[in-house]
């Protein structure tokens, strides 16, 4: 017994010899961080965000074999910690209303736009395809906002039936407030009811439900969601008039609707990718890396709808994401950091 335990040992020690020069061999191959500390991401508290910084903080840890975290909360506060140096990336900056202090941030050369995440973020008023397109299409040739009064019946209000019902953002978010005015300025008060769902999650039902059954149903939607991933080959967004931006700042400058005399479409929105100029300079290849990130509108939706009907983490669909899309992402990293990523997957 005591001969078996030394041959063991023995042996133990020279698989340990023989595997030393392997060892250290991976251990200098391992990427060594650019930066000296953890890697802070900005946790807006949205979905889209979540995923975006789920992929970049998977690539940033196992592709560039940084530390990484990240500070939940909204908009303003996290920009103003990016500002104080406590978080180094955002992955989603609004240009269409980002606040002062993202503004004030840049002017003053602390923060940095690195790059355009996607650039096609859109906002509209929408049908089912079914409504509009084949043979037997109840609401042929509905192609435009101006076109509605002429199919108000189809969209009849179960409450208020001499009317259609539009189906709004709840009370108090800002794009119901746009809504409501772009009814006065189109003339479709007289027509349609402006119903304000209780919550967005009413709203997000309402619009399945309807389609699900083929019945008629008018709604205001935004992209990149999980709604229009799972349903978005099934709508048409309704024409409205090309984005002109002065009528789009006397809409927005509107207190009432009443006071509103043209309306125009919804900017189609930038969405950027932020960081400090501090994290930027110490740490050029992640720099380009963000600077490469670059997804769309429809493939963010998709992922949404994934997180949706599989009921999992952001964290879980950026791995779905890393495994199932190197067509996107491996464009955005030199072979090397790709191979990493990808053996941690």
């Amino acid at each position: 017994m005591r001969a078996v335990r030394c041959f063991s040992v023995a042996a133990t020690a020279l698989g340990l010899l023989a595997s030393a020069p392997a060892t250290a061999q991976s251990t200098a191959q391992k990427p060594a961080c650019e930066v000296d500390q953890k890697v802070v991401f900005a946790g807006l508290d949205w979905d889209s965000n979540a995923f975006h910084t789920a992929v970049a903080q998977r690539i940033v840890r196992d592709g560039f074999g940084c530390s990484v975290d990240a500070i939940p909360g909204s908009t303003i506060p996290l920009i103003n910690g990016m500002a104080r140096g406590d978080i180094q990336v955002i992955m989603e900056v609004w240009k269409a209303n980002t606040p002062p202090s993202w503004t004030q941030g840049v002017a003053a050369g602390k923060l940095v736009e690195v790059g355009v995440n996607f650039a096609d973020a859109t906002q509209g008023w929408f049908v089912p395809r079914y409504l509009v397109q084949g043979a037997d299409a109840p609401a042929k040739g509905l192609k435009s906002v101006r076109d509605l009064p002429k199919f108000k019946a189809l969209f009849a209000d179960p409450e208020e039936k001499t009317k259609g019902r539009f189906l709004n953002c709840p009370a108090g978010w800002q794009c119901e407030l746009f809504n409501s005015k772009k009814l006065a300025a189109y003339g479709l008060e007289a027509d349609f009811t402006n119903f304000r769902s209780g919550t967005g999650a009413a709203l997000d039902a309402a619009i399945v439900s309807a389609v699900k059954r083929q019945r008629p149903v008018l709604f205001y939607y935004w992209g990149p969601t999980w709604l229009l991933g799972q349903l978005g080959k099934d709508l048409v967004m309704l024409e409205e008039p090309a984005f002109d931006e002065a009528t789009w700042k006397a809409l927005s400058d509107a207190k009432d609707p009443k006071d509103v005399k043209a309306a125009t479409a919804y900017p189609v929105v930038q969405v950027v990718v932020g960081a400090t100029k501090a994290f930027v300079d110490k740490a050029p290849a992640i720099h380009a890396f963000l600077k490469n990130y670059r997804t769309t509108g429809q493939l963010v939706s998709e992922a949404l709808a994934y997180m949706q009907e599989n009921k999992v983490s952001a964290d879980e669909a950026a791995r779905h994401f890393l495994k199932t899309r190197e067509d996107v992402w491996l464009g955005w990293v030199p072979p090397a950091v790709a191979g990493r990523v990808k053996a941690k997957l």
